[in-house]
């Protein structure tokens, strides 16, 4: 599998001008015909939180259509970092998966919520774990904050996922902590872990950027630096049950003990 993160600055409040720059970036990317290109997380809206109901889509829209139209142009499946999205009264931090033929396959909503950030005052949590398959494989994703809950991608890991989806707005000041997380969660459960940061500055924020794709053993397979960026990278998805079978993790847990 040929991932292509795009690694942005995303503008806040500005859902035309984040548009428009990601249709540019997915274009760029998928001349090198990558089998998934994978987007940040908030990256229509950023965390504009105090006009998140009048700017965030609409059940979707306009973004699924846009994906879906950009996906099926360029026959690539595209997980489509998150948006903020608006049912009912309600706002979700929400990721949409689409397939190569256009089709939105799967979404997952944010399940942990940033409290110190008052993010819980404005959206709503997910309640769900989610699996779904991009070419026959078994994939997973979790956005930022839920890399802290080793547990959610344990949760996926047990339903079959291979490779975990991880679009981020994760600050400079706890990046050290970015690359520990993705690493511990790929040597855990003995997947690929696909991280995708952002890049900019925000009122006092820094978001450096360090996407990376890790392999099962914990090796970093690809890396960005601090710029805007499309990384791609080759995953070898038969070295997860290589790695599995030769250090039995799974097989040896003593489900006695912890309820996962």
């Amino acid at each position: 599998m040929k991932v292509s993160l795009i690694q942005m600055n995303i503008v806040f409040g500005n859902t035309e001008v984040n548009r428009t720059r990601v249709m540019e970036m997915i274009h760029k990317a998928a001349k090198d015909k990558p089998d998934v290109i994978v987007l940040p997380e908030m990256w229509n809206t950023s965390f504009s939180l105090k006009d998140i109901h009048a700017i965030a889509d609409k059940e979707g829209e306009p973004t699924k259509t846009f994906i879906c139209d950009l996906a099926k142009k360029y026959q690539i499946n595209i997980v489509a970092g998150s948006i903020a999205d608006k049912y009912d009264e309600d706002i979700y931090n929400r990721l949409y998966v689409v397939d190569r033929g256009g089709n939105v396959i799967a979404h997952y909503d944010k399940v942990h919520l940033v409290r110190h950030a008052g993010e819980q005052e404005y959206i709503k949590p997910g309640v769900e774990a989610t699996v779904f398959n991009i070419d026959g494989i078994k994939c997973g994703a979790v956005l930022c904050y839920d890399l802290r809950f080793p547990e959610l991608a344990r949760t996926m890991a047990l339903k079959g996922a291979k490779v975990l989806f991880v679009p981020a707005q994760w600050f400079e000041t706890r990046i050290d902590h970015w690359k520990t997380l993705t690493t511990a969660r790929a040597i855990e459960n003995q997947m690929y872990v696909v991280a995708v940061n952002r890049i900019g500055n925000e009122f006092q924020a820094i978001f450096p950027g360090n996407s990376m794709v890790i392999d099962p053993w914990g090796k970093i397979v690809a890396q960005a630096g601090n710029e805007e960026k499309i990384l791609t990278a080759e995953m070898d998805i038969n070295l997860v049950d290589r790695v599995r079978k030769k250090i039995t993790c799974f097989l040896d847990r003593n489900v006695n003990v912890y309820k996962l």
